[in-house]
């Protein structure tokens, strides 16, 4: 209980904390943008792969098994675990965050993107199909019109996922916001860690709000 009362007691930014403002602002800006890069990279590269790996899409069975089997690995590797894996190459760095973000939303999103494709309405692609349309006619007259709404909205949850997530590669990593609130806990600042904490939650509400609104609007 008294660990409690001190933690609150604590817990808030003084005057010396708000001096820090600028600097925690800008590796928050750093966080945020490093996630979303990391995420929509990763998105285009999930498509491909859903594209070989979906039911509806699949160019053979071979190219499906390999894909389901990368989404599948990919998926079951946690954020951590790639953060200690790419350190081990590329040391503590923005790159090794980058990558950690990458990697874990590739398998992620290609699950994700290859379940939605596997819902698509067959209709339209039989219909296409019997006219004797294309493969790259069928995905993009047939498939990617039905699924995008959803892939978009999954695109848009993994972005809220990773600025949450890349916190704590930024602890392994030694960059972002992470950092900041690794460096100020460890040297007794709590003001100025309380401040990175509040901010960091704060935008973690403002993107999550702003994904909700948009996947309402385009679902």
């Amino acid at each position: 209980f008294k660990a409690f009362i001190w933690g609150v007691s604590n817990f808030y930014p003084d005057a010396h904390a708000m001096t820090k403002l600028p600097d925690i602002a800008q590796k928050l800006w750093e966080t945020v943008l490093m996630s979303i890069a990391a995420t929509t990279l990763a998105a285009v590269f999930a498509t491909v792969l859903a594209l070989l790996g979906s039911r509806t899409t699949r160019i053979n069975v071979f190219f499906s098994i390999v894909a389901r089997g990368i989404a599948s690995i990919f998926r079951n590797i946690p954020l951590v675990a790639w953060a200690m894996i790419l350190m081990l190459a590329f040391s503590q760095s923005l790159l090794t965050g980058y990558l950690a973000l990458f990697f874990g939303s590739l398998g992620f999103l290609t699950r994700a993107f290859m379940e939605t494709m596997d819902e698509a309405s067959m209709h339209a692609v039989e219909a296409l199909q019997a006219t004797g349309a294309s493969y790259p006619a069928i995905v993009l007259q047939a498939v990617l019109p039905s699924s995008l709404p959803q892939m978009i909205s999954w695109l848009l949850f993994m972005i809220d996922t990773n600025i949450r997530d890349a916190t704590l590669v930024g602890l392994l990593t030694g960059t972002g916001i992470g950092f900041s609130f690794d460096l100020y806990y460890k040297n007794f600042q709590f003001h100025d860690a309380s401040l990175v904490v509040i901010l960091l939650v704060a935008t973690v509400i403002v993107v999550e709000a702003v994904s909700n609104y948009i996947r309402r609007i385009i679902i």
